[in-house]
C-alpha cells in the first residue's frame, strides 16, 4: 500500500526515536528484581522406580488463596518492571496506530444472506453482520463488545443454517474454551430462550437442510469430572428447534476415551451423516449413515477404522471425497461409493505429489479446491470430480491461503491471500470460469516496500534439511548487530507459512527481524515430517530450533547477545525446552500459555487429549524422554539462563497456567541470569482476552521486554 509522506517521515522519526531511548537500558539489560517469595514443599513422586522432584507442587492450586496472593504479587511485579521499560509507551502508541483500523472477512453465504465478519477501528471486538444478496444493506447480527462490561464474554464459533435464517453460536465467559450453544433468528435478531445448551466446549451445529435442527459435540458440565477426564465423556446428540435440550437424542454415546474426539457433520441434503472419532493428533476413525435409507438411517457403516493415519470426509450427492495421509504422507484423495464401501472398491483420482502437501481439500461449485503446501507456501488448484486439473490460480506470490469457502454445489467461492509483506486480500472466484475479483483489502498505516521476505534453507543437527522465513529491512547489514525474535511452534500438525500482521511492523520499524522456522513435528510437509517430531521423536523439535538459532548466527543475521525466541502453547514448551538445553544461545525468552511440566500434564486441563503428541509419564517407556526434555524438571539452580518473560492467562482451561507459574517459581529461585517476570492477562483463555487493548499492551510489553533485553552488553 503507497503511503502518504507524513506518515512515512512518522515511522522513520519513531525508529529513531525508539533506537534512542533504548540506549539507557543497555547497562540495566539482564538485572533481577526482588520477587515475592515462593515457598517450596517436599512433594515427589516415584515413577518406574524414578524419583521426581516437585517442590513447587503447591502452585498446581488455583482456588487456593495463597495461589492467587502469589499470582497476583507476580502480575504485579511484572506489570511494574513491564511498564517502566524505555520504548514501550512509544511501542504501545504504534500498535494502537496499527491495532485499530477496519477490515472484513470472506463471507460466508447460505441461501441468499452473506455473513461477515468486519473489524472495526472504534471497536474492542468484531463484529458478525448480514445482507440479504450482495448488494442489501448490512446488518449487524451479533456485538459481543456490549455482551459484558469487562470484555469478558466473547464470541465463540458460529454456523448459518443452510437457508440464513438461523444461527447456532458459542457463548464464551473470560474467553475460555468452555461455552454455551445458543439460537438467533436472523432476520428479527431474537435469540431463543429455550435452544440454549450448556455444554458446548467442542460444539459446531451442522444443520438440517429445512434448518430445524442440528448434530453437535456436547460435554457433560457436571463439576464431579475431573477436567483431565471430561473428554472422554463427548457424545454427539441432535438438538430440534424449540425442545428442551436436556432431551437431545444422542446419536452416539461416549467413547469413554479421554484421548479421543467426537464430530458428526450432516451432508448439504441431508443424506450423508459422517462421523469422525479423532484420536488425538495421530489417527481418524470415520463411520456413516444414509439417512434416505430407512434400513441404515440408525446403524453406523465403518468407512476406514484402525488405521495409523488422518482421514477426512466430504459427502456430495452419491459419492464420497476422502483426503488421507494413508500410504501417501503428503496426501492424495479418493472417490468413494457408500454403497461399496470397502476400501478395495476406492478410486484414488489425486495422487501424492512429491512437491506439495494437501494442507486442505473441499467441494465447492461442483468441483474440487485442493490447498497445497509446497515449501510450507500455499499453492491452489481446481480439479474436476474425477481429479482432472482445471487450473492452478495464480496466486500474488510466496503466501498463505486461506480457504477457498463456498458451497457444494454453488459456483461462487471465496478465498484469502497475504505474506508478511502482503496485507490480506479477499477474493471472490467463479469454480466454472476461474474469473477473480478483488472483494476486500485490508488497508494498514505501513509501508512494507522497505522489507523483504526471505526463505533459506539448512541443516538440521541430524543433518535433516529445514526452512525459514526472515523478514527485515532490504538493507539488512549482516554483521551480528541486529536484534532478531526466532518464533517457533513445531507440533500437533500445525503449518507456520507466511501471514500478515500489522502489530508485526513496530519491530521490524526498530530494525528488528522477524525469523519464522518449520520445525518437525508441523505440517508443512506431510505427516512424516509431523511424526518427525512427536512422541519419542519431540526432541527433534528442539534440536531444529536450536540449529535456527545457530544458523542465525553464524551467518551473522544476529548474535546470540541480540536474540529472542518466541513460542506459545506448544511453542511454549518448544522455548522453554530450546532455553533449558541451550541457555548460552539465546538473550531473551517470550513463552505464552506454555505447557512445561511434562511429567504432571496429562493430568490437567485438555492434557489427556494430548497424549498420541508427547506420550504421557504413565508409560514407562516415554517416561524417560518427557522427563529429559520436561522444562520444569530441566531448570538448574546456578545457571545463567535467559531474561524470561511468561505469559499466562487466567482461565485458561486447555493448558493449565499451572504450568507457568511453576516453571516461573523454579526458574526465579535458580536463575543468576536476566530476570523472569510472570504475566496473567485477566479475565483470558488460552487465546487470550479477546480485545484489542489486551492484545496491544501484551505485544507492547512483549517488544518491550526483547528489545531491551537484547541490547548489546559492555
Amino acid at each position: 500500500m503507497k503511503q502518504i509522506p507524513n506518515e512515512a517521515i512518522a515511522v522513520a522519526f519513531f525508529a529513531c526515536a525508539l533506537a534512542a531511548v533504548l540506549v539507557p537500558r543497555v547497562a540495566a539489560a539482564g538485572e533481577r528484581p526482588s520477587y515475592p517469595p515462593t515457598r517450596t514443599v517436599d512433594a515427589k513422586d516415584v515413577l518406574h522406580g524414578v524419583t521426581v522432584p516437585d517442590p513447587y507442587r503447591w502452585l498446581e492450586d488455583a482456588s487456593s488463596p495463597e495461589v492467587k496472593a502469589w499470582m497476583a504479587a507476580q502480575d504485579d511485579l511484572a506489570r511494574k518492571e513491564l511498564g517502566r521499560l524505555p520504548g514501550r509507551e512509544k511501542l504501545l502508541a504504534r500498535l494502537k496506530e496499527l491495532a485499530y483500523v477496519d477490515s472484513v472477512s470472506a463471507p460466508v453465504k447460505r441461501g441468499n444472506r452473506y455473513f461477515l465478519v468486519r473489524r472495526h477501528a472504534t471497536k474492542e471486538k468484531s463484529v458478525v453482520s448480514w445482507k440479504d444478496g450482495k448488494d442489501g444493506e448490512e446488518k449487524v447480527l451479533f456485538d459481543p463488545n456490549g455482551w459484558s462490561k469487562d470484555g469478558s464474554v466473547g464470541l465463540g464459533d458460529w454456523q448459518p443454517s443452510w437457508d440464513g435464517s438461523k444461527v447456532a453460536y458459542q457463548v464464551k465467559e473470560n474467553n475460555s474454551d468452555e461455552a454455551k450453544l445458543r439460537v438467533i433468528e436472523v432476520a428479527t435478531g431474537k435469540v431463543s430462550e429455550v435452544d440454549a445448551i450448556a455444554g458446548g466446549k467442542y460444539a459446531s451445529a451442522s444443520w438440517t437442510p429445512d434448518g430445524s435442527g442440528f448434530y453437535y459435540t456436547w460435554l457433560p458440565t457436571d463439576p464431579k469430572i475431573p477436567a483431565s477426564e471430561r473428554p472422554g465423556f463427548q457424545e454427539v446428540r441432535f438438538h430440534r428447534l424449540g425442545e428442551d435440550p436436556a432431551k437431545d437424542r444422542v446419536v452416539h454415546a461416549r467413547l469413554g476415551d479421554p484421548t479421543a474426539f467426537l464430530a458428526a457433520s450432516l451432508s448439504k441434503d441431508g443424506r450423508w451423516l459422517v462421523l469422525t472419532v479423532q484420536h488425538g493428533w495421530s489417527s481418524t476413525d470415520v463411520y456413516f449413515r444414509d439417512l434416505a435409507d430407512p434400513k441404515a438411517a440408525d446403524r453406523w457403516t465403518p468407512l476406514v477404522v484402525g488405521t495409523e493415519a488422518h482421514w477426512s470426509v466430504e459427502a456430495f450427492r452419491d459419492r464420497f471425497y476422502v483426503v488421507t495421509d494413508d500410504g501417501a504422507p503428503q496426501g492424495r484423495v479418493y472417490e468413494v461409493d457408500p454403497a461399496r464401501p470397502a476400501r478395495k472398491g476406492w478410486r484414488e483420482i489425486v495422487p501424492e505429489r512429491g512437491d506439495a502437501t494437501i494442507a486442505g481439500a473441499s467441494v465447492l461449485g461442483g468441483r474440487l479446491a485442493l490447498n497445497y503446501l509446497k515449501n510450507a507456501s500455499s499453492l491452489l488448484e481446481v480439479r474436476e470430480l474425477d481429479g482432472t486439473l482445471v487450473r492452478e490460480v495464480k496466486l500474488p506470490g510466496l503466501g498463505t491461503v486461506g480457504g477457498p469457502l463456498g458451497l457444494v454445489d454453488d459456483d461462487e467461492a471465496y478465498f484469502t491471500f497475504e505474506s508478511y509483506t502482503a496485507p490480506r486480500e479477499v477474493y471472490a472466484t467463479s469454480m466454472k470460469t476461474g474469473k477473480l475479483d478483488l472483494f476486500a483489502r485490508l488497508k494498514v498505516p505501513v509501508d512494507p516496500s522497505p522489507y523483504v521476505v526471505e526463505q533459506v534453507f539448512f541443516p538440521s543437527k541430524d543433518g535433516t534439511k529445514l526452512s525459514m522465513f526472515l523478514v527485515h529491512r532490504k538493507d539488512l547489514a549482516r554483521d551480528g548487530k541486529s536484534r532478531c525474535i526466532l518464533y517457533g511452534y513445531g507440533g500437533f500438525q500445525v503449518s507456520e507459512t507466511p501471514y500478515f500482521s500489522a502489530l508485526l511492523y513496530p519491530w521490524l520499524e526498530a530494525g528488528g527481524v522477524w525469523a519464522s522456522v518449520n520445525l518437525r513435528g508441523g505440517g508443512e510437509y506431510g505427516e512424516a515430517w509431523h511424526r518427525g517430531g512427536m512422541l519419542l521423536k519431540k526432541q527433534n523439535t528442539f534440536d531444529d530450533f536450536l540449529a535456527a538459532a545457530r544458523w542465525l548466527s553464524a551467518e551473522k543475521v544476529t548474535s546470540p547477545d541480540r536474540l529472542a525466541i518466541y513460542g506459545g502453547s506448544n511453542g511454549g514448551l518448544l522455548v522453554g525446552a530450546a532455553m533449558t538445553q541451550e541457555p548460552k544461545d539465546f538473550s531473551a525468552v517470550l513463552c505464552a500459555v506454555p505447557l512445561l511440566d511434562m511429567v504432571r500434564y496429562h493430568l490437567f486441563g485438555s492434557g489427556r487429549t494430548w497424549i498420541s503428541e508427547y506420550g504421557s509419564a504413565d508409560d514407562p517407556k516415554q517416561f524417560p524422554a518427557l522427563l529429559a526434555y520436561s522444562p520444569y524438571h530441566a531448570v538448574k539452580k546456578g545457571t545463567a539462563y535467559p531474561a524470561t518473560l511468561l505469559l499466562s492467562a487466567d482461565s485458561d482451561d486447555r493448558v493449565d497456567p499451572m504450568h507457568a507459574r511453576k516453571f516461573a517459581a523454579a526458574l526465579q529461585a535458580a536463575s543468576t541470569g536476566g530476570p523472569v517476570l510472570l504475566r496473567i492477562e485477566r479475565n483470558a483463555g488460552h487465546g487470550g482476552a479477546d480485545m484489542l487493548k489486551s492484545a496491544v499492551e501484551s505485544r507492547a510489553d512483549e517488544y518491550a521486554f526483547a528489545l531491551s533485553e537484547t541490547s548489546l552488553r559492555p
